[in-house]
């Protein structure tokens, strides 16, 4: 949208905000199933082909085919059995044919440390955030392989106090296993340790996790055999003495992308973080380390080449020394920056709503048809647009369009006609796999019939129901210091459409990056966007759809003429409808302080019987957002409008006041993620 409207009479309408039911989900966004303690009902089996969740597979070391095992894909290849009871819990996790395993309950282990013994080819999923092991983890032995534990918080079998050293009662313990993928766990309060990759274990990656409130976080080794190989990304790990991880006799140790925290005035106190010990050989890079005693440490015989990596309030040792390795002989991935990643890993680590819904007909129904698109012509299409054009007109069922890592400068548009599209870059990073163009709203037509107006610029332009995209960057890199002669709002994603699924997606531009919008002004249409970033300056989330943006980073920019000043929001919600909700995410960026507003009502075409809301809660906000946070538009006053905050926190955030309207607990409990979302429930097919 352009900075200027045509200036129109507004008619005052209320400013109560209306209260809704009591929220039917948690205030984290949880979409998932809730906790179900006591449930007794059996297990129930599938053997139809498991949904997207279930056929995932690893990245880094447990990604090599090595050991006659290629890759992790745990129990893709099995039945899908939902479980609610420890005992079927132990019957599948402990069968020799491969499986899905579902948890869809809080499960408590019966003794207290128990640990089920896993065997080859399992997926051990949680359903949702339901997915918890109470009291006990698990365990695997020598030469089991091709394991995925994912999704599951496991908790609590400490005895009393959390530095418990009287029992070995770990979350999850391996002896001799190869091919192991942990990944999105929330692990805590264990009486031992929370992973113990020992005795030659090795191909094992570690993803994603949330490890805290415990003595011992993570060890690795305990043999005189230096073999193990290990992937350690993305990890939060919190409020742990030591192993954080302690590394001995590793071959190769890739730490990557952690989040080590130390925070102040808490009962547990660091010893040390990073430990290179015996023969090991660890690359550690873009890590942010806070907080921490001691937070890289080596012994004399053991190696650590360090990159990138962020120390913020750190002391005592800080080494590193000797020979590594290029982890990218063995796996390609992408790092992102490190000061990206305390925000990223607070919003995106752990159990997710959108990983292990229980299988019902719509998931079976799912069973995806796959094209591939990559660049090189390894793939069935060259360019991402071949593939949506390939999908049948009216498709019944989910079409995933798998896109290999690559730059493809294209424009994509996915009609009304091809509903069930799912676009997926197939990288190890969302940053792999980037669809990028650079139309702006003033760009001429090629065909000489005009501009091609702010919707039109649009990279990638979504107008059909239950499309999802995750795993890449979707971009528009108008260069707008070279054509400043023109309208240069350049959208680099559209959505007309409702049940809009993005997640773990880049969207990148400047101004109006993001136009969330519909079909027609009386349609609805619904986006949910989680785990993801969205980059720019001016208006860069608007339009009219009921739009959350939760679990993710908003990073605002400068201008092209490297000044600071912008609105993150522009809404232009119908009248009766939610517009944008903003929740447990970050807000932050390279810019000047108080330089940005969080929005400003959009009329757009000066239509007075608009009613503009940007919510935004439960939300970080850097020191880049002004005390006053809302602002008027093309004589439209925000304060006719919906525009309010809730609980947000950081050096941006304010008490209430005339012109910084705060929600009552009564008014946020109906301006939850439930309330905008309605009777769908957003999960990976």
């Amino acid at each position: 949208m352009s900075e200027t409207r045509s200036k129109a009479r507004h008619r005052r309408r209320k400013t109560a905000l209306a209260v809704g039911l009591p929220l039917a989900l948690s205030a984290a966004g949880v979409l998932g199933y809730g906790a179900l303690p006591g449930a007794q009902s059996r297990a129930s089996a599938a053997t139809t082909a498991a949904p997207a969740w279930a056929t995932a597979t690893a990245d880094g070391f447990a990604s090599v085919n090595a050991l006659g095992q290629n890759g992790t894909y745990g129990g893709r290849d099995g039945q899908i059995v939902t479980v609610k009871t420890l005992a079927d819990l132990e019957k599948y996790a402990t069968a020799s044919e491969p499986y899905v395993i579902v948890v869809a309950a809080t499960i408590t282990m019966d003794p207290v440390g128990k640990e089920i013994k896993v065997q080859s080819n399992k997926t051990i999923v949680g359903s949702g955030t339901s997915g918890q092991i109470v009291g006990g983890g698990f365990f695997l032995g020598s030469g089991v392989h091709n394991v995925i534990i994912r999704n599951l918080t496991i908790r609590d079998a400490y005895q009393g106090v959390w530095n418990d050293k009287e029992h070995d009662f770990d979350a999850i313990q391996m002896d001799g296993a190869h091919h192991v993928w942990i990944d999105h766990n929330d692990l805590r309060h264990m009486a031992d340790g929370l992973i113990d990759v020992r005795k030659d274990s090795t191909y094992v990656t570690v993803s994603w996790n949330k490890l805290s409130q415990d003595n011992k976080a993570f060890g690795i080794g305990w043999t005189e055999n230096v073999v193990t190989d290990i992937t350690i990304h993305h990890n939060w790990i919190r409020e742990t003495e030591q192993r954080n991880p302690s590394t001995d006799n590793a071959a190769h140790a890739h730490l990557y992308n952690n989040f080590l925290e130390d925070a102040a005035g808490t009962d547990i106190n660091s010893s040390y973080g990073n430990y290179s010990r015996g023969a090991t050989r660890m690359v550690l890079e873009n890590s942010y380390f806070q907080g921490f005693k001691n937070p890289v440490i080596k012994d004399s015989t053991a190696s650590i080449v360090q990159k990138g990596n962020t120390f913020v309030g750190t002391s005592g040792r800080n080494e590193s020394g000797g020979t590594a390795f290029d982890p990218k002989t063995y796996y390609a991935y992408t790092l992102d920056k490190t000061a990206d990643v305390p925000a990223l890993l607070k919003s995106g680590v752990g159990p997710r709503s959108s990983i292990g819904t229980t299988a019902t007909a719509s998931t079976k129904a799912a069973a995806a048809t796959t094209l591939t698109v990559a660049k090189d012509g390894s793939g069935q299409y060259s360019t991402v647009q071949a593939a949506v054009n390939a999908v049948p007109a009216n498709n019944p069922s989910r079409v995933v369009i798998s896109v290999k890592p690559g730059t493809y400068r294209e424009l994509v548009k996915v009609p009304s006609n091809k509903p069930h599209v799912t676009i997926q870059g197939s990288g190890g990073s969302r940053n792999d796999t980037v669809i990028v163009y650079n139309n702006a709203s003033g760009t001429p037509k090629p065909d000489g019939s005009g501009t091609y107006g702010t919707g039109g610029s649009a990279t990638v332009a979504v107008e059909a129901d239950d499309f999802q995209a995750r795993n890449l960057t979707i971009s528009n890199d108008f260069d707008e210091a070279s054509h400043q002669d023109i309208a240069n709002q350049a959208v680099a994603l559209r959505t007309a459409a409702d049940k809009v699924f993005l997640d773990g997606v880049i969207v990148s531009g400047d101004q109006d990056t993001l136009l969330v919008d519909t079909a027609a002004k009386d349609k609805l249409g619904r986006v949910y966007m989680t785990n993801s970033y969205v980059i720019g300056n001016v208006d860069f989330i608007f339009g009219r759809a009921t739009a959350v943006i939760d679990k993710s980073v908003i990073t605002l920019k400068k201008r092209w003429n490297g000044t600071s000043a912008g609105y993150v929001t522009a809404p232009s919600t119908a009248a009766g409808r939610k517009g944008i909700l903003i929740a447990n995410s970050t807000v932050n960026g390279d810019v000047s302080s108080a330089s940005f507003y969080l929005g400003r009502p959009w009329h757009a075409g000066g239509d007075a019987s608009l009613d503009p809301q940007t919510t935004v809660r439960n939300t970080s906000l850097s020191a880049a957002i002004k005390s006053t946070p809302w602002t008027d538009m093309s004589g439209f006053s925000w304060k006719d409008d919906r525009f309010a905050e809730y609980k947000n926190s950081g050096a941006g955030s304010g008490a209430a006041s005339s012109n910084r309207p705060q929600l009552t607990d009564a008014q946020a409990a109906g301006q939850e993620v439930a309330d905008w979302l309605g009777d769908w429930t957003p999960s990976s097919s």
